[in-house]
């Protein structure tokens, strides 16, 4: 089994033909979009597009076929069922190639908002289920057997005319709580990156659109993709998005394709000035050992390169790590170093999630004395990180 880290001809460190120490370019606002660059179409050189018929006749599902006049169009009768993409066990052999080379155009039948209460106080339907990038411990895989490419919703219309009902109903927000003083948050990225998305379509610049007119609400994403085509959608203060982060060396080893940390970090300012709000989500937390010296290591660089305009507003949010029984036993067929520090049975308990997986988390001491650690890390090393919650 080949590592999916691996050094190129110079020295550098790439994953899966993306080159970690290339920086995106910053996208000039009369200049090509990053999307149609190199680096974009590395991540995702689409062979196959997967279709449900009335979602590839649809405005935006044309949009995204001529993006890739290359790939093969077949179709589907759902997204949900797709012969020899889902529940293929032979796929685990394929698991980043699948997620890059296929992409899935569906429908949303079911337009749910739900409440949260942690990272916002609305999941909203989103316009994409799955990713490009291919983090060891993501839960989204769980649900689709052996296969996880993104499925972009195409009826994003319909979409934004249920949130704007949802907000209207709402109304004003007359109690402050952690998610946000005095706007309603909507996670409109739950189960995919909106980085990545708006790499296909313009899904993501439509909700972005979208919530600038909603004077009560703000959209929310964690990423951790940096894609400089997001600084032009203009978004007025009323997205906030939330760059993931961890230590680089763990980064390297469980978030597969995605932006270094470095760039993630280093994107917050032009982010902030763009219009957007900026959060950091310090997301998993992965206990291992020395886990905690490479933390601090990452909150005092935080510490020493952010401009004083993103610490003034910046928050966190502390999530650790929960990992799944399947998708271990997925990693092993295709990533088994990351499982060295991501199964821990001598630190983790069973947890049976609401739809029967067999999940495990940290036991609640060991969770609690992490959480507890790491927020004793922030105080000393970045005490202007207002840190929302922890979970």
């Amino acid at each position: 089994m080949s590592d999916p880290s691996a050094a190129s001809d110079d020295g550098s460190e790439t994953l899966f033909g993306l080159d970690a120490l290339d920086p995106p370019p910053t996208a000039p606002a009369d200049g090509p979009s990053f999307r149609d660059s190199a680096a974009a179409r590395r991540l995702l050189p689409v062979r196959e597009i997967h279709a449900e018929p009335a979602a590839a006749a649809s405005p935006r599902g044309r949009q995204i076929i001529a993006r890739f006049p290359g790939a093969r169009v077949v179709e589907v009768d759902s997204h949900w069922r797709i012969p020899g993409l889902h529940g293929n066990e032979g796929n685990v052999e394929r698991w980043v190639r699948v997620k890059g080379e296929n992409l899935v155009l569906g429908e949303r039948k079911t337009l749910t908002t739900r409440p949260n209460g942690r990272s916002a106080d609305w999941i909203a339907p989103g316009p994409s289920n799955g990713c490009a990038m291919s983090c060891a411990y993501c839960y989204v895989p769980r649900r689709k057997g052996y296969a996880n490419p993104i499925t972009v919703f195409t009826n994003i219309e319909k979409i934004v005319a249920h949130l704007g009902r949802h907000i209207a109903r709402q109304g004003p927000k007359t109690e402050p709580n952690q998610c946000d003083e005095t706007a309603w948050v909507y996670d409109i990225g739950e189960n995919g990156d909106c980085s990545v998305d708006a790499l296909i379509s313009d899904n993501t610049a439509d909700l972005v659109h979208a919530f600038r007119r909603w004077r009560t609400a703000k959209a929310s994403f964690a990423t951790k993709f940096v894609n400089p085509d997001l600084l032009a959608l203009d978004p007025r203060g009323r997205t906030r998005i939330r760059f993931s982060v961890m230590p680089p060396d763990d980064s390297r080893l469980l978030d597969v394709r995605t932006s270094p940390v470095a760039e993630r970090i280093a994107a917050a300012g032009d982010f902030l000035d763009a219009g957007y709000e900026v959060h950091f989500n310090l997301s998993p937390v992965v206990v291992r050992p020395g886990w905690q010296e490479a933390w601090a290591e990452l909150l005092t660089h935080l510490d020493d390169v952010l401009p004083a305009s993103v610490k003034r507003q910046a928050a966190a949010e502390v999530i650790m790590l929960t990992h799944n029984r399947e998708l271990h036993e997925v990693n092993l067929g295709w990533h088994p170093r990351a499982e060295e520090v991501l199964w821990r049975p001598d630190l983790q308990q069973a947890k049976r999630s609401e739809n029967g997986a067999l999940n495990v988390r940290y036991r609640n001491r060991v969770k609690a004395e992490a959480v507890d650690a790491l927020q004793e890390l922030v105080r000393v090393h970045a005490p202007w990180l207002r840190v929302r919650y922890a979970f």
